[in-house]
């Protein structure tokens, strides 16, 4: 191709085209002032995804700088492609939770895939070998017509992807909504370890030092593919398929092979992955950091289609790509390692002293332009917001006429889309792939995987109640991080921090941006109180189709440790005769739980309240009784209330319980959604001891029965046999994934 040619292909650069771009005509004119001219069709591109919603985070940037990011276990918070915490013995865990939300739903095998790929390089771009993968779904009513499509799409492009480069995918969530329909989440979660001493940054440095392309070939998939996630879908996004990238989870490992090889040398000064707005987000992005310009010389660049324009390579989001700032002479070692893995590579420009980013090809200059004054200048809006009404409490009134028995009552909850078995998911990914998963999907309330090589591990959890957040984003967003620190204290873990998925609507919407506000609020006020910081995290908004939005759903990933993986405890009853205690006040707070929407046909009322103290002094608690070896199995209380936590402990055993304790109880105390307890299950020979404990630390016990039998059983009998239960569990998914569309 000729430069003559690459003009013929470029639109005037007009307003109308900057508003094709996803620019206001505020922010276009904003783009003429700080060059002093009109941008090439290029350059117009390049500013166009580097303000994006998706890269630029305007709208979100002002509140997400409230959160708290510090800690001395932090070793690197947010503004970098992942968040490292320290774990002693001079090992780190670095993690990040992303979207994949907008190219899911258009194409949902490899929008989920390359979700996967995306997350997989922001960890080992940091220089840690990925331990373990996790995903948060959200999908519309199951009746929908897409729905079935969607979830067959979804869950076969994660464990595609996951499967084939070797990482094992150890837990996640599912949950299904009409919210929705037009708009799932796939929210990603990639946990990697490394040595404190080797972990690599992005900032360039070094004027003339060379910048490398490594990995695979350039093509056209995923072009402005920043500016479609950085809007609200509607009835033709279907049309949008083209800008959703195609992935190849076998370059992917080659990929990681070949980077963790070259970063055992010493060659590297910074490295970037290509994610959103590819070549374009890891130039910018590292040239800005180190304060220094970079000239790329695109002629020598691979690539895998005809003809490409420097503006198609430059917003490229084709998957499996670095950028490499080496240090001077370093080329030759650098090359024979992506050789050997039969990767590509490229030295395709320098950096410069100039702050400049220049683009060349085809023997001309197709941009030229300064990084700082564009990075600067990319708008930081403070939008107007308001807050969501309280809603008011549920009265007792809802439970006159309920005649269900408590097993009918099981029986339904424990088929609805929400509590039913995700086994036909979770049994399509590769779990054990490694060799040091020690809990997984469905085991215990948080993923359990060693340290390879060594006997201590890390906990990983992701959680949120999107509900809740939709009656109170405050109390909501407080409350995702709440039970995410409950999962880790439930196996045994010391939980370390937090990276956040932030999904919601329009924000230019006042109602949608106070949830979003609501949602940063809290999770500020639990992470502060829990000693739990932020370290990394992405901001999806526009989740909305035809001006229908999801639900708020400031999704939590975590990570915790053990001193040794085998001291922590799954969900299962481990052997009859041992005693059942309820840890925390009994409940009583049924509005937005489940059995309220499920039973009842409700969906009102206030999330329950979140008493951080509490939750600490019980999570706390709980985390020693079993480092001392006095817990044989735990489960915090969340989704369903007290006697579906015991169910779900009893089925992932085929161990009864008999609780007389609960006798006569009521649908409040039985099925509330009270925060801060757990159920316990101790041997019978240090139930008293575990009582005097929770005396002295002021901590609420309460002993409900013991394991037995084959079902749940009060002092009136049976209530549900455990067969019955289980049936109804786990045939819901594959019964509705096997139907006809």
């Amino acid at each position: 191709m000729t430069a003559e040619a690459t003009r013929a292909q470029e639109r005037p650069v007009t307003l109308e085209l900057a508003r094709e771009f996803g620019l206001s005509e505020a922010e276009y004119k904003n783009a003429l002032e700080i060059l002093g001219r009109v941008p090439t069709f290029t350059e117009m591109g390049i500013i166009s995804v580097m303000w994006s919603e998706h890269c630029s985070y305007k709208s979100s940037k002002r509140w997400l700088k409230t959160l708290p990011t510090t800690g001395p276990q932090v070793i690197c918070g947010p503004g970098e492609n992942a968040g490292v915490v320290d774990i002693g013995d001079g090992d780190t865990v670095i993690f990040k939770m992303e979207s994949h939300n907008h190219p899911s739903y258009i194409e949902p095998y490899q929008g989920a895939a390359t979700g996967v790929g995306g997350i997989l390089r922001d960890v080992f771009t940091m220089g840690a070998r990925p331990i373990a993968n996790m995903n948060a779904l959200r999908f519309g009513a199951p009746d929908h017509p897409k729905t079935r499509h969607l979830v067959a799409g979804v869950v076969s492009g994660i464990g595609g992807y996951g499967n084939c480069v070797g990482v094992p995918t150890v837990g996640g969530e599912t949950n299904f909504h009409p919210a929705y329909n037009g708009n799932i989440l796939v929210n990603a979660m990639t946990v990697g370890v490394a040595k404190a001493d080797n972990i690599f940054y992005s900032a360039a440095a070094g004027i003339g030092n060379p910048v490398v392309y490594v990995g695979s070939k350039t093509g056209r998939d995923g072009i402005h593919g920043a500016t479609m996630a950085s809007a609200e879908f509607t009835e033709d996004s279907e049309e949008k398929r083209p800008t959703v990238q195609v992935g190849d989870p076998f370059t992917e490992k080659l990929l990681i092979e070949a980077c963790l090889e070259l970063m055992a040398t010493d060659a590297i000064v910074a490295i970037q992955d290509m994610g959103a707005a590819g070549l374009t987000s890891s130039s910018v992005e590292m040239a800005g950091k180190g304060g220094l310009g970079i000239e790329l010389t695109l002629d020598s660049l691979p690539m895998r289609e005809q003809a490409m324009t420097p503006y198609e390579i430059m917003l490229s989001e084709s998957q499996e790509r670095m950028l490499i700032i080496l240090k001077p002479g370093r080329e030759e070692v650098a090359k024979a390692i992506f050789d050997k893995w039969e990767l590509d590579f490229a030295v395709i420009g320098t950096l410069t002293d100039t702050g400049n980013l220049v683009i060349k090809m085809y023997g001309e200059t197709w941009c030229d332009m300064p990084i700082a004054p564009v990075s600067n200048a990319a708008p930081e809006y403070d939008r107007p917001w308001e807050p969501t009404p309280a809603a008011a409490e549920v009265p007792d009134s809802v439970f006159d006429g309920y005649s269900l028995s408590l097993g009918e009552a099981l029986e339904t909850l424990f088929a609805c889309p929400d509590l039913a078995s995700k086994r036909w998911i979770w049994e399509q990914y590769d779990s054990l792939v490694g060799g040091d998963t020690r809990f997984m999907s469905g085991q215990a309330d948080a993923a359990v995987v060693r340290v390879p090589g060594q006997t201590k591990a890390v906990a990983i959890t992701t959680d949120c109640t999107p509900r809740y957040c939709l009656a109170d984003p405050v109390r909501g967003g407080a409350q995702a991080v709440a039970e995410a620190w409950r999962n880790l204290s439930a196996v045994g873990a010391l939980p370390l921090a937090i990276t956040d998925n932030m999904n919601f609507g329009n924000p230019e919407k006042p109602r949608i941006m106070g949830q979003f506000v609501g949602a940063v609020q809290g999770i500020s006020q639990a992470c502060t109180a829990l000693d739990f910081p932020v370290v990394s995290g992405n901001v999806s908004l526009y989740n909305e189709t035809n001006g229908e939005a999801i639900l708020p759903t400031p999704a939590i990933g975590a990570v915790g440790t053990l001193p040794d993986a085998m001291i922590a405890v799954g969900i299962a009853f481990q052997a009859e005769g041992d005693v059942i205690l309820a840890i925390g006040e009994p409940g009583r707070h049924i509005g937005q739980s489940l059995f309220l929407r499920e039973i009842l046909g409700r969906e009102d009322g206030p999330p329950p309240p979140v008493d951080l103290a509490v939750e600490r002094r019980n999570g706390d608690f709980v985390r020693g009784l079993i480092r001392e070896g006095l817990v044989a199995s735990s489960h915090d209380v969340a989704d369903g209330g007290l006697i579906v936590t015991i169910a779900e402990m009893a089925l992932a055993s085929g161990i009864g319980a008999h609780l007389p304790a609960l006798d006569n109880a009521h649908p409040r105390v039985l099925f509330g959604e009270d925060q801060a307890r757990y159920v316990l299950a101790v041997r019978p020979d240090v139930a008293a001891t575990v009582q005097e404990k929770a005396k002295a630390a002021g901590v609420p016990v309460t002993v409900l029965g013991e394991t037995r039998g084959a079902a749940l059983s009060s002092s009136a009998g049976e209530i549900v046999s455990l067969k019955r239960l289980k049936d109804v569990n786990e045939r819901w998914l594959p019964t509705y994934m096997a139907a006809e569309s």
